[in-house]
């Protein structure tokens, strides 16, 4: 049967749509390929410099020089400043040691690269962020955002049962979205103040609130009321994480966390997902934010819940706390983790692969 004049225009639309993903697919490819060559180049000229002055004794002019010869020769073409050759060499010093790094180093963008290798120290951190701007296409500025958050260690230190309750595609995102610690500091609150005093100074100051929870977050209502036989149940604050595409609840504790705490949020979001989720949207997650925490309760009670939860704590200070290291798990735990971010289950989309900035970071 000949089709109709809409489903032949419904064929031709799903033909260039084919098309298109095609050619997005070759052009990711083609500069993927570009990238590697960039920074296998850079490298290169990293590893030369080191070797030149160890061999014949050189200063630091020497990047100057080489520099100025360089720009001379390539006109038009940037990438060659003299700030640029130290970054290749201060590259090549770093990673000479680590093959792993080495390796991934050639899968993101030189200014991400720049950032990572400038902003931290450690190899199992550097790990950390180059494995996420792979899987999730962090641009370098979100990249920068989350080094200067410390997202690593709160990534490592926070307490939720997601690798039990979230999808694995989704998994390593909702823990980068649930912090240990949040910083309300600018509510400006005494130190004694009520549940009540909380949540008001929040919702009037949502913007700076919303700032604080991460990007993709958005305000739903606060005393966001639900009805079940007859009872109406209140949860503080209702926000949607647009990335996750899931509802997100949250109750604020002035006190200490109590495992019931725990019990009470997976009731509440039991009921957000079958009277108020809606069909295309993934499970609600729940926040139990308190002004202190056990490490050890938080872990039992969160073992027999069977929604996804996050606990943390709220303070005025800006900083991880020096004694929350003592929480970080050993360097063979973290290489564990590490390993599981681009384990062979997972699955970066096509919006991802097509929006990673891999050559945003050329300087040429």
């Amino acid at each position: 049967m000949k089709p109709t004049g809409l489903e032949d225009k419904q064929n031709f639309t799903n033909f260039v749509v084919d098309i298109k993903n095609k050619i997005l697919s070759a052009q990711y490819e083609a500069l993927k390929k570009v990238n590697k060559k960039l920074i296998n180049l850079y490298w290169d000229i990293g590893k030369s410099i080191v070797e030149k002055q160890a061999q014949h004794g050189w200063g630091k002019s020497v990047v100057k020089n080489l520099s100025d010869e360089l720009k001379k020769e390539f006109v038009g073409l940037r990438g060659f400043s003299v700030q640029n050759l130290w970054n290749m060499r201060f590259f090549y010093l770093e990673y000479r040691e680590n093959q792993k790094l080495q390796t991934l180093s050639r899968e993101i963008g030189w200014s991400h690269n720049v950032a990572i290798f400038q902003k931290t120290k450690d190899n199992l951190q550097r790990e950390f962020y180059i494995k996420m701007v792979i899987k999730f296409g962090w641009t370098y500025r979100v990249l920068d955002n989350h080094i200067d958050n410390k997202s690593y260690e709160k990534y490592l230190l926070n307490q939720t049962n997601f690798n039990d309750t979230i999808e694995e595609k989704y998994k390593h995102q909702a823990k980068l979205a649930i912090k240990d610690e949040y910083n309300f500091d600018f509510l400006e609150l005494g130190h004694k103040h009520s549940e009540h005093e909380l949540e008001i100074g929040l919702i009037n100051k949502i913007r700076e609130f919303l700032i604080q929870m991460g990007t993709d977050f958005s305000f739903i209502a606060n005393q966001y009321t639900i009805e079940l036989d007859n009872e109406e149940y209140k949860i503080d604050l209702l926000l949607y994480h647009r990335k996750l595409k899931s509802l997100i609840a949250i109750e604020l504790k002035i006190g200490k966390f109590k495992p019931e705490y725990a019990g009470k949020m997976n009731f509440y979001l039991s009921l957000l997902n079958d009277t108020i989720k809606l069909s295309n949207e993934n499970p609600s997650i729940g926040i139990i934010i308190c002004k202190e925490k056990n490490r050890t309760t938080v872990e039992y009670a969160l073992k027999q819940s069977n929604q996804p939860i996050g606990v943390a704590t709220y303070e005025v200070s800006e900083t991880l706390p020096d004694n929350f290291k003592k929480y970080l798990p050993s360097p063979k735990e973290i290489e564990s983790n590490l390993s599981n971010l681009l384990g062979e289950n997972s699955q970066i989309s096509s919006s991802n692969t097509q929006n990673q900035s891999v050559g945003s970071g050329y300087n040429f």
